[in-house]
């Protein structure tokens, strides 16, 4: 968000880059983004969003696909929440995701995977590092 509205910069071929360069990469475009300095390029023609209100302190939420894209993840706030652990009530940390879907480009069914897969990733954040 920037004064005047929303804008959604764009990281190209982030399936080809570790963490740590998806990171510089969106901390130098926001950082534009700001200063109203980046190329039409540079944030129209998305594939996929993740919108974060986590930071704010919001647990879940639904967000609406901004078009042409395909999907938005929605990152709610993690924390420490009560869980269910075989038959014990434990402490963990636990951040809720919501995956919407144009059905259009993307079945929910593919989605759905998708989010097992992130899933585990972020159960074993090693594997993220390349």
């Amino acid at each position: 968000a920037i004064p005047g509205g929303l804008i959604t910069p764009i990281i190209r071929r982030a399936e080809t880059k570790g963490l740590a360069q998806i990171a510089t990469e969106a901390k130098d475009l926001a950082a534009r983004a700001r200063e109203k300095k980046l190329k039409p390029e540079e944030f129209q023609g998305g594939t996929f969003s993740v919108s974060n209100l986590g930071m704010f302190g919001i647990k879940t939420f639904a967000s609406i696909i901004n078009e042409p894209q395909g999907c938005i993840l929605s990152v709610g706030a993690g924390g420490k929440r009560a869980v269910v652990k075989g038959d014990e009530i434990v402490i963990a940390n636990v951040m809720s995701v919501t995956l919407t879907c144009d059905h259009r480009v993307v079945d929910g069914a593919v989605g759905a995977r998708f989010l097992a897969a992130f899933k585990e990733m972020l159960e074993e954040p090693l594997r993220m590092i390349v």
